[in-house]
């Protein structure tokens, strides 16, 4: 899948709503230039439908495949579930979560053909292994909410065989419905998969993964302290100031705290190579993400 660096260089972005807060141009830029791979990477600011109106998203991804040289992109927020829908040949994980974030264009402007992929989930296994060294198996693990974030990672979560997971969300059905999806999965790989309440989800886990939309709301955490004892790991899949009071509440309370920065290196890292066939070095990219989130933190340029 390798291009060459000559002519015209392919061509991918990301498309939601908003975009140009996206960090993908630059993490896909360092991977280009690491791997000497010919791209180049936009934002694609896709308008929120009208009520009862046609696909905004279906049209915007069309109208960017069937324009010169597109090769694929990324999909973010609130487009995942509808990504998943636009694509004739979905993957074994993208199906699993009812959703995409990453689109291959393997034939052009023809949907039909197009390849859809999860790549979120993977990109938070990868974060806590390789970079936080935190090892998934055996672990009892608490998911925090029931949407597209948490249904993205809760496959691959799974795959990499923690003991217990239980899924707590404001909504007792959504969180009932994504594991419902997922029973079988868990079944598989020998995973207790169970569900409570954000009031009552058990205590001191391993693992406290935020995958609720708390953060944006600027809440330090959606459940009490008792699911946390010293030394568990709590993750928010969001990154920078908006998760910064979730890192405190955890931190305040003796566990580790992560940030989704590392996530959304690894995550991109995968997408990279499901389009190019080649896997970049994420630790030098990272390094250079929470590098620039220091310096804008302190007022720098």
């Amino acid at each position: 899948m390798n291009a060459p660096a000559a002519g015209r260089p392919d061509r991918y972005a990301v498309l939601g709503h908003p975009v140009a807060h996206s960090r993908s141009p630059f993490i896909h830029a360092a991977f280009a230039a690491q791997t000497g791979q010919h791209l180049v990477y936009e934002r694609v600011l896709v308008p929120l439908d009208e009520a009862g109106g046609p696909s905004a998203f279906a049209a915007a991804v069309q109208a960017f495949a069937a324009a010169g040289d597109a090769r694929g992109c990324n999909v973010t927020v609130p487009f995942k579930f509808e990504a998943l829908q636009v694509a004739g040949r979905p993957t074994p994980r993208a199906q699993l979560a009812g959703a995409a974030n990453t689109l291959r264009f393997d034939s052009g402007a023809a949907r039909a053909g197009w390849l859809a992929d999860n790549t979120d989930g993977i990109g938070l296994v990868r974060d806590l292994q390789e970079h936080q060294g935190f090892g998934l198996a055996g672990t009892r693990l608490l998911l925090v909410g029931a949407g597209g974030a948490a249904a993205g990672v809760l496959g691959p979560l799974i795959e990499a065989r923690p003991r217990a997971v239980v899924l707590a969300n404001r909504s007792a059905d959504k969180a009932a419905a994504l594991a419902q999806r997922h029973a079988g999965w868990a079944a598989e790989h020998g995973v207790a998969l169970t569900t409570a309440p954000l009031d009552a989800p058990g205590e001191a886990f391993d693992l406290v993964v935020n995958a609720s939309s708390s953060s944006l709301a600027g809440a330090a955490s959606p459940v009490p302290a008792h699911a946390l004892r010293r030394g568990t790991l709590a993750v928010d899949l969001m990154y920078g100031p908006a998760a910064e009071p979730f890192l405190a509440w955890a931190r305040e309370h003796g566990a580790a705290a992560r940030d989704g920065l590392g996530m959304l290196v690894e995550q991109a890292a995968e997408s990279f190579w499901l389009w190019r066939g080649v896997r970049p070095q994420t630790a030098p990219v990272l390094d250079a993400l929470r590098a620039q989130l220091r310096a804008a933190a302190a007022g720098g340029p």
